[in-house]
């Protein structure tokens, strides 16, 4: 298996001494190749001072001036090295201190000059952890008889030697100035340029070749599964085992509906369908409702082909029409909750007051047989429906209950703790719960998709809370307040826009805030635009082994991710650790006691006081988590670049085909050299550099985040409306650049004050 240096470093924790058998262990050292590959590293590391050797074992040698952190550099040469570290400097690294690492690896820097309170620390790179760039886009130059490639990105400030097979070399020669994708093969060695095979010709340049082909291949995407992997899905077990059955919950003969995005049939290829809903009155007259769960987890055993594909890829992406899965087509079909089928399920009962508040819940591993399928706009006009056929009373009524009187009792809940909900309707509906945005995102053309996202979020909360009450080991989904500069200039813009946005707290950011802020933003003509904008200062989610609190969604303490095990691996290993929960779960202190307690419920919170898995069992999972979480935070923020470049790309072809056209935008934004605009209709941004103002000289106040002409006394400020024409667009770079048509304000006496 290949492992990078950052990948083997993670097996260092806490100062331990790790054995060599060990390590090929948890690098998946198979091969005698795989081996070699290790000891070489592991010398290396040692005689650079990174690892130290004790009795045959290696131990982590951390040192006060060497910090880790991801390279960000420029066209220009110079590069800083970015510490994921709190309030930590940026290291400034000169291309001759860069020992060959390129844009966006991941390296240890050695400090070499301490910064000042203007300057910011200068250091060198040490050691090359993860290469960001295992391939990349270039176009094709001959110099002499020699093939290279050159980097679209400019911030690669290399080319790269071609390897040319003798058979091959007709094709590179028909590939000059051509778009290629290049896989490199060997990195730079001293003054030796890097080694690469060109492995794709997308098109004579980047606008010529597939929007979905310039994004995975730039992200290094994988498109197609290994034949081992799809032999291994094809063998899955088609029938479900007896024995199996007799020890699951058996609910095939409570009515239960799935609702998707579209409807699927079990014939269509891309069929996956994780969950399925339910829902009974319980005697005391309070509502039980039914999440279920595909049980992925039971078909794709730890390590086997399947779970090693699905772990490398890490989450499933999104490309417009293009869907890269994170298991092959038959692993779908066979673990969908398709109607009339019986499938394997978790099953996650709520009972809930008809306050909407939670009285108990329970988890229990189930079969369950789908009697209808429906997609958001059938539930739509059901709903809307006064009368509808006999046939599909029933389920008319189970509509109303879930969708118009329990979501809404829900989302009352989640506001009382100070969530808020985006009103964007361009958000993808990949996911039923906040997915990728964090939040959760609402429509007026389709209520339905938020209702139901509401549903199941309390599903993922209630699983969290659980195995926290249990002191199980847990992937929780965190994310971060934001950063008071990504917030400011939008305050300043609202309240340009005569809005009222102030902050509960002088300091911190709450969630209150942003509900508080969406309130405010229904009152303008402008609340796309500045949704959109505040989506832009919501911090990703990410991964913990521990329960970090949760932004958007308002909770505290803990919140994970359950109901997409087909779609995330994150997901996937939480259904393991529930399987471990009712597998090798110890119900009761010790064997001298008669009478467990029922491992699933909420109601053993309070009568568990023992550890429910063994020791060893415990640790080995609770290690197994801790070491994939930077892989699987990796892999999501890989998924979300993508899925943004490729919305980046999609909009900068639009503009590129309205070159010429005036629109009407608002501005964003304001810097020194020009301002933002974003075009609300579209929700495109372009810039208007201040060298194309040409009616007079425009001077920068950053206090009042303007550009003020010297002569005229026009002002473009945050907030005002401004007509544009678009004037030219990178496609590749997606920038847009415009040109004002009319617009702006008369700047006031304080505008023309110097700051």
């Amino acid at each position: 298996m290949e492992f990078s240096i950052a990948t083997l470093l993670a097996q260092f924790v806490d100062d331990k001494l790790v054995a060599r058998k060990v390590l090929e262990k948890k690098l998946d050292c198979q091969e005698e190749q795989d081996s070699q590959k290790l000891e070489i590293a592991l010398e290396a590391l040692e005689k650079i001072g990174i690892l130290t050797k004790e009795f045959g074992k290696y131990r982590r040698v951390y040192e006060e001036d060497i910090v880790e952190a991801k390279l960000r550099c420029s066209s220009k040469g110079f590069c800083f090295a970015i510490q994921e570290v709190e309030d930590a400097d940026d290291v400034y690294v000169r291309e001759s201190h860069l020992s060959n690492a390129w844009n966006g690896d991941r390296v240890l820097v050695k400090i070499i000059k301490e910064g000042s309170r203007r300057r910011s620390p200068e250091g060198e790179v040490k050691l090359i952890l993860d290469r960001a760039n295992p391939s990349l886009l270039a176009t094709v130059k001959q110099s002499e008889e020699q093939y290279r490639a050159v980097p679209l990105d400019d911030r690669l400030l290399f080319e790269i030697d071609l390897k040319s097979e003798k058979n091959k070399a007709q094709e590179l020669s028909q590939a000059i100035d051509h778009l290629v994708h290049v896989e490199v093969l060997r990195y730079p060695l001293g003054k030796h340029l890097p080694l690469g095979r060109v492995t794709k010709v997308l098109g004579s340049d980047a606008e010529a070749a597939a929007d979905t082909e310039i994004v995975c291949c730039k992200h290094d995407l994988p498109q197609i599964f290994s034949q081992e992997a799809i032999e291994a899905a094809k063998n899955l077990p088609q029938q479900l085992d007896e024995t199996e059955l007799d020890e699951r919950l058996d609910l095939r003969e409570v009515f239960t509906i799935t609702v998707e995005a579209e409807s699927i049939t079990e014939k269509q290829d891309a069929a996956l369908i994780e969950s399925a809903l339910s829902l009974e009155k319980t005697d005391a007259g309070n509502w039980k409702v039914g999440i279920h769960v595909a049980d992925f987890a039971y078909y794709i055993e730890e390590d086997s082909v399947l779970d090693k594909e699905a772990k490398k890829r890490g989450t499933a992406v999104f490309l417009g029409d293009k869907f890269l899965p994170l298991f092959p087509e038959a692993v779908s079909k066979n673990c969908s909750l398709l109607p009339g089928k019986e499938s394997l399920a978790f099953s996650i009962f709520i009972i809930l007051e008809p306050t909407g508040q939670i009285i108990e819940y329970e988890i229990q591993p189930s079969v369950i047989k789908v009697d209808q399928q429906l997609n958001y706009q059938e539930v739509q006009s059901i709903l809307a429906a006064e009368d509808v056929a006999q046939e599909i009373k029933s389920t008319k009524e189970l509509l109303t209950q879930l969708f118009l009187q329990i979501s809404p009792l829900v989302k009352a809940q989640r506001q009382q703790r100070g969530s808020f909900e985006l009103n964007y309707l361009e958000h993808p509906l990949n996911y039923k719960d906040e997915g990728r945005l964090g939040a959760i995102s609402i429509s007026d053309a389709l209520p339905v998709y938020a209702l139901l996202t509401e549903l199941m979020v309390l599903a993922n909360r209630v699983v969290a809370n659980h195995l926290k009450a249990l002191e199980l080991p847990a992937i929780y989904c965190c994310q971060s307040e934001p950063d008071w500069d990504e917030l400011e200039d939008l305050l300043k813009l609202g309240t340009n826009l005569g809005l009222k946005l102030d902050l509960t707290a002088e300091d911190d950011v709450t969630p209150g805030d942003y509900q508080a802020f969406t309130q405010e933003f229904a009152k303008s003509s402008a609340k796309k635009v500045l949704n959109y904008l505040l989506e832009s200062t919501l911090k990703p989610v990410t991964y913990s082994t521990k329960p970090i609190p949760h932004f958007s969604l308002a909770y505290q303490e803990g919140y994970t991710r359950c109901i997409s095990p087909g779609k995330r691996y994150a997901d996937l290993l939480v259904q393991r650790t529930l399987h471990l929960l009712f597998d090798e779960g110890r119900d009761r202190r010790n064997n001298r006691t008669k009478e467990g307690v029922n491992l699933g419920s909420s109601n053993s919170h309070e009568q568990v006081k023992w550890k429910v898995l063994q020791t060893q069992l415990q640790a080995d999972w609770e290690e197994t988590l801790h070491l994939i979480i930077p892989h699987l935070n990796e892999k999501e923020k890989l998924a979300e670049d993508a899925e943004t470049d490729l919305e980046g790309l999609k909009k900068a072809e639009q503009m590129k085909e309205r070159t010429g056209q005036v629109f009407q935008g608002l501005i964003t934004g304001v810097q020194s050299y020009g301002f933002f605009v974003e075009i609300e209709d579209l929700l495109v941004e372009g810039l208007v550099h201040v060298s194309s103002l040409k009616d007079d000289w425009y001077e920068y106040r950053s206090r009042h985040s303007c550009l003020v002409g010297r002569k005229n006394r026009t002002a473009y400020r945050l907030g005002d409306q401004v007509e544009v024409q678009v004037k030219s667009v990178d496609y590749y770079r997606q920038q847009i650049d415009l040109v004002t048509v009319g617009g702006g304000s008369e700047a006031s006496s304080e505008d023309l004050e110097e700051d």
